[in-house]
């Protein structure tokens, strides 16, 4: 991506519960504090209208939407996400640091809900058509995130609440990427201490700028 602009695009991925946000605040200010220009954001979410849908997906019954909504209502909000606030951060030369992007899509909706990959592939191709120039996967064991993540107990649960089974196809959904995408994902273990976790991180994107 970073040819479309001078900027960086950096996401987050993992499980519920892995710590990306707090990995994100923390890479944010690392960067800042080396004289980066950093946009933090999120999915699904950060734009005005992509938090609107983002109520929708994160609220609510386990079973409030089919694995196909789900994918057209991520799909709209990282279109509006693209347009409003990603690509004008790439294009002036920020950094860009996304707490998930396309590849939770293709995760959760794509295996973990349904054998429904090639279509969210197929929506990201026609409307998105950008992947992240690094994508960090955070790594941790299922029950441990998952009891982290219900413990915070934020009202955007919905996917917590799918329960264990699917926390542990979402990690091998991830791992498998990783192994498919090695030349931007980089596997990171996030069973280690957060100042841990966020030097490890930093070696790491700074060997990209």
């Amino acid at each position: 991506m970073a040819g479309a602009g001078q900027g960086l695009f950096i996401s987050l991925e993992g499980i519920d519960g892995a710590g990306k946000s707090t990995q994100s605040r923390l890479l944010a200010a690392h960067l800042r504090a080396l004289g980066r220009d950093v946009v933090e954001t999120r999915e699904p979410g950060g734009a005005v209208g992509a938090e609107d849908i983002r109520k929708l997906l994160v609220e609510g019954d386990p079973d409030r939407w089919s694995p196909e909504t789900e994918i057209l209502l991520f799909s709209a909000a990282r279109r509006d996400h693209m347009e409003r606030t990603i690509t004008p951060a790439l294009d002036r030369g920020a950094v860009v640091i996304c707490d998930r992007f396309a590849d939770s899509t293709r995760v959760y909706q794509g295996a973990a809900r349904g054998d429904l990959r090639g279509l969210v592939d197929d929506i990201h191709a026609r409307v998105i058509g950008v992947e992240p120039d690094l994508t960090l996967i955070l790594d941790m064991d299922p029950s441990l995130a998952l009891a982290r993540g219900l413990a915070r107990k934020s009202g955007e649960d919905r996917f917590e609440d799918m329960g264990l089974p699917f926390q542990e196809k979402l990690r091998a959904g991830f791992l498998d990427l990783a192994r498919a995408f090695p030349e931007r994902c980089v596997i990171i273990d996030a069973m280690q201490p957060p100042e841990d976790i966020a030097r490890n991180i930093a070696r790491v994107v700074e060997a990209r700028l």
